[in-house]
């Protein structure tokens, strides 16, 4: 469980509704008290980020769980923007995503990510991987304030 004075906010870049739900419901069933926020495309989430137009007081997250494959802006620009941007830099992004390539783990920590997961099929499966990701970011690790 979260340790409750490492309360962070939690930028979910997905696309798949199913699969935020399913990462809202894993926060939920674990009591993780963290705040998830949920972005649709890549240029929402840059937007998010740089907190501009309507997320201009958006929080500044602690963890980023990216998925690859998304509409506007594909995942990896998105990666190596973060990555490029000295301000965005050192927020850990995990690449939570179906793909299985090696292409895609290769490019992915050749663009800096933190970590690389693919999601389980299982429903139970996948609640389980979300909560050892929020374990480990939020409980074990260091994070940059």
């Amino acid at each position: 469980m979260s340790n409750p004075l490492n309360v962070i906010d939690v930028l979910l870049v997905e696309d798949d509704p199913g699969d935020a739900l399913m990462t809202q419901e894993a926060f939920e069933h674990h009591k993780i008290r963290n705040q998830l926020h949920v972005v649709r495309d890549g240029v929402e989430a840059l937007e998010f980020l740089r907190r501009e137009g309507r997320y201009e007081d958006a929080p500044r997250p602690g963890l980023i769980l990216l998925d690859l494959n998304l509409p506007k802006m594909d995942g990896r620009e998105v990666l190596a923007d973060i990555k490029a941007d000295e301000t965005l830099r050192p927020i850990p992004v995990v690449v939570l995503t179906t793909s299985e390539a090696e292409e895609d783990i290769l490019r992915s920590y050749n663009l800096h990510a933190n970590a690389y997961v693919t999601k389980p099929v299982d429903f139970d499966r996948f609640i389980e991987v979300v909560r050892q990701i929020d374990d480990f970011f939020v409980t074990v690790v260091k994070l940059p304030r």
